[in-house]
């Protein structure tokens, strides 16, 4: 007769191999990789200004998250029109440069003020994950409804920064302000 520690070990290796086998990926993280997908097709239905569509077409992203490593791996075969992508990491507010999305992950949302104040003379869409903020300058806020990703989008904040916004994204936006 097997041992209680024996059979735990068993049920932990079958539980092992039953999730390798089933093609679920550990460490990822869908809902970054979901987001990254947005983003790129938020690039197809925002309109930047005619000097914004030379050199690199660059996606910063503010703090920590996964969505970072999304964005790098599609950067690596992505285009944005003929304008390749280069993705910007920035650890603080202080740090961010000129960039044509800037997302700001969860962990900086209280920092939205001074994001805001550093883009101020950019064309820059900001991105969001906190709910409120496209009350408080953000163009885009990601949320989750009904078990699916979703997205509010504030276009008077997009259009501050001097963008337009297609009526294709207003369409598919989950709410517009």
């Amino acid at each position: 007769m097997l041992s209680k520690q024996k059979v735990k070990k068993i049920a932990i290796i079958l539980i092992s191999l039953l999730i390798l086998n089933s093609g679920f990926k550990v460490g990822v993280d869908t809902n970054s990789k979901m987001k990254a997908i947005f983003i790129m097709n938020f690039t197809k239905l925002i309109e930047w200004p005619k000097s914004y569509r030379e050199g690199n077409f660059v996606v910063g992203v503010v703090g920590e998250s996964p969505l970072y490593s999304e964005l790098t791996k599609m950067a690596k075969t992505k285009k944005v029109s003929n304008q390749s992508l280069q993705i910007k990491k920035f650890n603080t507010t202080k740090d961010i440069a000129k960039c044509h999305i800037l997302y700001v992950s969860k962990n900086k949302s209280q920092d939205i003020s001074s994001v805001l104040k550093k883009v101020k003379s950019n064309s820059t869409l900001i991105i969001t994950e906190q709910q409120g903020l496209v009350d408080k300058g953000a163009g885009i806020n990601f949320i989750i409804k009904n078990n699916r990703q979703k997205f509010e989008l504030n276009k008077k904040n997009v259009e501050k920064q001097k963008l337009k916004v297609s009526s294709n994204l207003e369409a598919l936006a989950f709410t517009v302000k």
